[in-house]
């Protein structure tokens, strides 16, 4: 169902896109194929104007047969669509707009210059975004493998050692506490307590098969398999709000160094929603037991 919901927003907005494109081409936003024209004056130097066109100077030669150019420094007070002309334009440099020279009126004395054209801008920043964001997801999941590989390979030898075993007497009160009616040796409190140790840790994609195989676990023990335990709402809610000692590292690979800044307003938000998701499931519990 999500792929096509996914589907869906993808063919929405490149429709949207083109809409807007077909529009922009019908009225002639960006003024395509226009000449713009700007008096301009003497100098006192040799075979030199000045022009001002946007509350910018420019110096030209007053050659009719050169193709001269004038480069605009984009900024506020130039129009929004010169703005975006010079975003789209093919120069590499995008904080100057290059227009052309076309016609000198020395009689005048004013010239004719035009932008350079551009069509379907919309359709070609959906395109853009596509591959840029594609491109991230890869650099981005290839930055994550490591880190991953590290942690799944640390609690998969934590697993066949027994630290596991350990682990889950270590936190039992607490397990016992939260999930009463699971009896002390059975192995779903191992898979419980890998998913909220990788939660922890930061390590929302490795705690995700470990919450999956909970899940089943706890669907095993299930006496009514038409709803969900009060075990199974009491682990979602758990997963769901999680507290992190760690930050993700999806978060680490996009902000690096600077996530330490916000590593205690992790800890405490997670903790308080943690909190909130504990005592909200034992209240219904509760409720439904009266």
């Amino acid at each position: 169902m999500l792929n096509y919901l996914w589907a869906g927003m993808i063919i929405l907005s490149v429709v949207s896109a083109l809409g807007y494109d077909i529009n922009d081409e019908r009225i002639n936003r960006y003024q395509n194929g226009k000449l713009y024209s700007a008096g301009y004056s003497l100098t006192n130097l040799e075979n030199k104007a000045m022009v001002t066109i946007a509350g910018q100077s420019y110096f030209f030669f007053l050659d009719e047969k050169s193709n001269q150019q004038l480069q605009f420094i984009v900024n506020e007070n130039m129009p929004e669509s010169w703005q975006v002309i010079a975003e789209k334009q093919s120069s590499k440099n995008k904080q100057q707009l290059i227009a052309r020279i076309r016609n000198i009126d020395s009689k005048k004395k004013q010239i004719r210059f035009s932008l350079p054209e551009v069509h379907w801008v919309k359709i070609n920043a959906v395109a853009t975004a596509a591959f840029d964001m594609a491109s991230f997801a890869v650099k981005l999941a290839i930055g994550l493998a490591g880190v991953m590989a590290l942690w799944l390979g640390l609690m998969r030898i934590a697993e066949k050692s027994g630290l596991i075993h350990y682990f889950v007497r270590l936190i039992y009160p607490v397990l016992h506490w939260l999930f009463p009616k699971i009896d002390k040796d059975h192995p779903v409190l191992g898979s419980i307590s890998l998913n909220m140790a990788a939660n922890m840790l930061g390590l929302g994609n490795a705690a995700t098969p470990m919450g999956i195989k909970a899940m089943q676990q706890l669907q095993e023990i299930n006496k009514t398999k038409e709803r969900a335990s009060d075990e199974m709402c009491m682990f979602l809610a758990i997963n769901t709000s999680s507290v992190q000692l760690l930050p993700p590292v999806t978060l680490i690979a996009l902000m690096g160094v600077g996530v330490s800044e916000i590593l205690l307003p992790i800890i405490l938000a997670t903790s308080v929603s943690t909190i909130a998701a504990i005592v909200s499931v034992k209240m219904y519990i509760r409720a439904g037991k009266s």
